[in-house]
């Protein structure tokens, strides 16, 4: 298959690592920015464009497009209007993800991330809690806290998306996990937050969220962040027969059975994360992530993500903010 990867940055070169680790090395890549272009073929050593032509296009089996979130409809219509299936990174902005939704007349196979749900402890974690061995879930907590400037070390905040207030780190981080917490947990039938800007990290940007998410019979409370100086992901859940404990740093999460009074142990699969990034941010999740959509391209039903569901999560980020009344006048 020839694979055109559209943006070369962080995110760009990730995807290109997770196409070589699955043995498909007819890559085009595609940045308007040359120096992105020259090191992406200078380290994988692969094609670069530096514009998109027909010419091109009509031999591209499938996109990835690894652009910030402000610049998806661009290529996600591109991609539709040659019905080449494309890979969609994480979105932030409602209104884009629907007009792309719209746009899409001729059924082409979008697949949006949902990187979290290929974590290993994740989906341990899911296989426990839709077992349903241990009950229904009552309660859980939840904080996934990280720093700003700690995103790209080698460039100002300032430099790019994560400055702009619609795509600002903090605010595309609600929706990326909320895209798991929607297949774990489940689909709240309300949502009510309040956000932040709480400390300077060069950007003017709400750095905090937290929020609460309300179902038929339980809760949820969340907190979401970019101003943490320890970068964290720590979970619990609390079910009827049981509880989950989960940090990220601990190569591990723990089951307590209420009816054995035992807590089990649950070691995380060894992974490898790449030169630069943190320690816990395996390349091994990315990886099945592009796995899966190439298995999609063929069966679309075998991914597990949809833009249906992609709106139904930015629509949830929606309620969070008009419930802090105001936010919506001031991000315009």
């Amino acid at each position: 298959m020839n694979f055109l990867v559209i943006g070369l940055g962080s995110m760009g070169k990730r995807r290109i690592r997770c196409l070589k680790t699955l043995g498909h090395n007819n890559i085009w890549g595609f940045d308007p920015k040359t120096e992105r272009r020259d090191n992406a073929k200078s380290t994988y050593n692969i094609n670069t464009v530096e514009s998109l032509d027909s010419s091109l296009l009509k031999n591209i089996d499938a996109f990835i497009i690894s652009t910030p979130p402000d610049k998806h409809t661009e290529y996600a219509k591109l991609a539709i209007d040659y019905n080449r299936p494309a890979f969609i990174e994480a979105s932030v902005i409602l209104e884009d993800v629907q007009e792309i939704k719209k746009y899409n007349n001729n059924k082409t196979f979008l697949a949006p991330s949902c990187t979290l749900r290929f974590h290993p402890v994740i989906k341990d974690i899911t296989k426990i809690i839709k077992e349903g061995n241990y009950g229904k879930v009552t309660n859980f907590s939840y904080h996934s806290g990280q720093f700003l400037p700690d995103w790209h070390p080698w460039e100002n905040v300032r430099d790019f998306y994560v400055s702009n207030r619609k795509t600002g780190g903090g605010r595309e981080i609600v929706p990326f996990e909320l895209t798991w917490i929607v297949d774990t947990i489940g689909w709240p039938l309300d949502a009510k937050g309040v956000f932040e800007k709480t400390i300077d990290t060069g950007a003017d940007i709400d750095d905090s969220y937290a929020f609460t998410l309300k179902y038929n019979g339980s809760i949820g409370s969340i907190v979401v962040d970019v101003a943490a100086r320890y970068a964290t992901r720590s979970l619990i859940i609390n079910l009827e027969l049981g509880q989950i404990q989960w940090r990220w740093d601990e190569s591990a999460f723990y089951l307590y059975e209420s009816e054995n009074n035992r807590w089990i142990k649950y070691n995380q699969p060894e992974f490898a994360s790449s030169s630069g990034y943190n320690k816990n941010i395996g390349e091994q999740m990315y990886v099945e992530e592009v796995e899966h959509f190439i298995k999609g391209i063929k069966d679309q039903k075998s991914y597990p993500n949809t833009i249906d569901d992609d709106i139904k999560v930015l629509q949830i980020l929606e309620m969070i903010e008009k419930s802090d009344g105001g936010f919506l006048n001031e991000l315009q």
